[in-house]
This record gives structure tokens, sequence and C-alpha cells, in this order.
């Protein structure tokens, strides 16, 4: 493909569109992989991809293997969930959820996320999701952005502990965090104090520049 070879000398955008809750959101081939981007931030692939990659092999592929189900918050254009199928071969149950609807169609349309038969995307706001469930994990991936700022609710003790009891025990949480000032690195330290004895975290620091990674082992 000629867009595709061209993409390693310049990005090469395929669609862009404007969503009242992402902003701007564009497809791109760049270097040779297609990507979402918003306005500021790569969304899903590319740079994205890697982190969270990063992260699911610091809990361990084989582990993961074995899990029964995985709860995705903030699903984009859905490249960990083409990580866990595609390169880990997760056969279990998972459920994706988004609050943007346009980023869903875009996912179907360019990254053919509704051909993939284990998974399930639920449209709605991940504070009311976790909220109302009656469901339990094995796994559970916090990938939430606005552009490049995060939304205050992920780091405020009534979200952190209802996430806490939606995680089975010897699950994990993979929370993937950005990090670019000095509030934001005071905001992560405090997080990492929000976890007792019956919790092993651990945080990865500038993991591709500006991300910082926690993984959350739920003890006992």
């Amino acid at each position: 493909m000629v867009r595709k070879l061209l993409s390693y000398f310049i990005p090469i955008n395929v669609y862009k569109r404007n969503s009242s809750l992402s902003k701007s959101l564009e497809v791109s081939w760049n270097n040779g992989e297609l990507v979402l981007d918003s306005k500021n931030t790569n969304y899903s692939y590319g740079s994205l991809q890697r982190i969270l990659r990063k992260g699911l092999k610091f809990i361990g592929f084989e582990r993961i293997r074995n899990f029964e189900s995985v709860l995705i918050l903030g699903v984009a254009g859905g490249s960990v969930i083409k990580t866990l199928v595609e390169e880990i071969k997760y056969g279990g149950k998972i459920t994706g959820v988004e609050i943007d609807e346009s980023v869903i169609a875009i996912a179907n349309q360019y990254f053919e996320l509704d051909k993939i038969p284990n998974l399930e995307i639920v449209i709605d706001d991940a504070f009311e999701y976790v909220l109302k469930t009656k469901k339990t994990y094995d796994l559970i991936i916090i990938d939430i952005f606005e552009d490049t700022t995060m939304p205050n609710f992920l780091f405020e003790d009534f979200f952190i502990n209802r996430v806490n009891s939606l995680l089975n025990i010897n699950g994990f949480i993979l929370f993937n965090t950005m990090v670019i000032s000095k509030k934001e690195e005071e905001r992560n330290h405090i997080y990492k104090t929000k976890f007792n004895g019956n919790y092993s975290l651990r945080m990865y620091p500038k993991v591709e520049t500006h991300n910082e990674l926690f993984t959350i082992k739920k003890l006992s």
C-alpha cells in the first residue's frame, strides 16, 4: 500500500472527525502503522499500544492467558484489546467500556474491533459502569484520558475502592497515567498510598516519556 510506505517519511491522514467528547479524532498511517490520535496525543496503536503492552508484560502473558475475565475502562481504538487477543492469545471474556460512541464507530471501521468474538463493548461512563456492575474481574485495565488530561475521579477514594471491590483475589489492575507536570507527579505519589497490605503495587515511571504505569495485585 502506497500510503503505508509513505507513512515512514510523513504521517498520512486517512480520516478525521470532531467528537463532542474527544474533540478531534484522526486516523493516520504513521511509520507503517494505522493509528488513532486525539488533538495532542496518541489514543490507540502507536505509542499507546507499546505502553500498555509493556504493562501486560509486567503482569505476565502466561498469567493473563489463564484469566477468565478482563475489564477495560477506556477503549478508544482498542489497541490493548488487539494485544490481548492477537499477541497474548487471550480467549476469555473481555468487556470494554467507552463513553464516546464516535470512537467505537472508528474502531469498528478502521481497526475491526467488532470482529473480535470474545469482546463486549458497553457505551457508558466508566464511573457509572463501575458503580452499577455486579461482575468481578481478573484483570482491570484503566486507560482513560480526555486528550492529555485525566479525569479527577480516577484518583478519588470512592472510585479506587469500588474498582478494588470488582477485582478478584490474585487479579491485577493495570493503570496507565500521564505525568507532565509536578502536580501530576505528586498526584501519582498520593495514589500509591491508597493501597494497604492487601495489595502489591508497583510503579513503572517514564514509560514512553510521559506515561507512568501502575500494576496492582490483589493479595486477599
